[in-house]
């Protein structure tokens, strides 16, 4: 995973909770912390591929015919502001993004996020909470579930929620890009995995801070586009890095490049956060890692990736780089392999 960014505005200044960290409102006071190397678990012939172990998703969410999406290579796509987002809307997304959701939980430790609302022994209340990029609103419901004094709105282009929601949530389909005209500001500005979905970070931290209440927090959880490995055993030529690259080179060409996570610490302290703390974990591309967090992790994560390598591909590829879907399947078979082998020894940082 990447940075945690979690930051607070002092006096006139709301607070920002991102995962990205929690530090003041000047660079001198930031703090970071980063989730040391992980070893590898030693290997027999018989453990040279993950055999296939799944973890079970708890997919709840529904999707809706309210507005006409794009079909294309037998995926689906939103309709509002057609071609803004390159991942599909389907049903086989939005399962994906319900295992993610889970990462995410058991990267914190049970807690839906670092922001200090989210510490089991708290006795902070929140009102207005806002869930950026919301997708199955799975954070959204939870959230509620745990903080009914809560009024929570998830925001996305597509509407994929679910029907069934807590009364304290509520969801619109909305372009955050656009200027905001909330009624009133937010205690609590959850965004999650946004890189590549926004084409002015400056801007949008701008905006998360000027819709905070003063003492209000701003959570970012952003992953990092390239994996890597401590030991070398992920070569840069390697299909995970080559499609990386590809990726990366679409997001530009649709006007929404992948964020270098290191300036999000900086862009919150411009905008006027406070209080910013960053912290680095590591998600693991499979179950090599011998502690057994990580481990569980890796498992998830190759579940997550393998669900949804079909999904990353397509629209990127196709749209961008003109490849045909036959192309793409091939190199998708390339790149899960490297995937699902332990001896490679890669993580995304979160």
């Amino acid at each position: 995973m990447s940075d945690i960014d979690q930051a607070r505005n002092a006096g006139q200044s709301p607070k920002s909770a991102a995962s990205r960290g929690t530090s003041p409102h000047n660079a001198n006071n930031v703090t970071t912390q980063i989730t040391p190397a992980l070893d590898a678990e030693e290997l027999s012939e018989d453990d040279l591929s993950v055999r296939g172990e799944s973890v079970a998703s708890s997919s709840t969410s529904v999707t809706s015919s309210v507005l006409q999406y794009r079909t294309e290579n037998g995926r689906t796509y939103h309709g509002y502001k057609d071609g803004k987002y390159l991942m599909p809307n389907d049903d086989r997304e939005n399962e994906r993004l319900d295992i993610q959701h889970n990462m995410f939980i058991l990267t914190f430790d049970n807690q839906l996020g670092r922001a200090p609302v989210n510490a089991k022994d708290t006795s902070i209340k929140v009102g207005r909470v806002l869930d950026v990029g919301t997708g199955t609103g799975i954070w959204a419901m939870d959230f509620a579930d745990e903080h009914p004094e809560s009024e929570v709105l998830g925001v996305d282009l597509s509407p994929i929620q679910s029907t069934f929601v807590p009364p304290n949530v509520k969801f619109e389909i909305d372009d955050i890009e656009e200027p905001w005209t909330f009624s009133q500001p937010f205690d609590y500005i959850h965004s999650r995995l946004m890189t590549s979905s926004i084409g002015n970070w400056q801007e949008y931290i701008q905006k998360c801070f000027d819709n905070l209440n003063p003492n209000g927090y701003l959570e970012l959880n952003e992953v990092d586009l390239y994996c890597k490995s401590d030991d070398g055993t992920l070569s840069d030529d390697a299909a995970l890095n080559r499609f990386s690259k590809l990726w990366g080179e679409a997001a530009v060409m649709f006007g929404h490049a992948f964020q270098d996570n290191t300036t999000l610490k900086d862009l919150m302290a411009d905008a006027g956060f406070v209080d910013i703390n960053v912290k680095v974990f590591k998600w693991p591309s499979n179950p090599w890692p011998r502690d057994r967090k990580h481990k569980e992790l890796g498992y998830w994560n190759l579940d997550n990736s393998v669900a949804g390598l079909e999904g990353f591909m397509l629209g990127a590829l196709t749209r961008a780089h003109n490849w045909t879907k036959e192309e793409v399947t091939v190199f998708a078979m390339e790149v899960r392999n490297e995937m699902k082998n332990p001896r490679i020894h890669s993580y995304q940082t979160l």
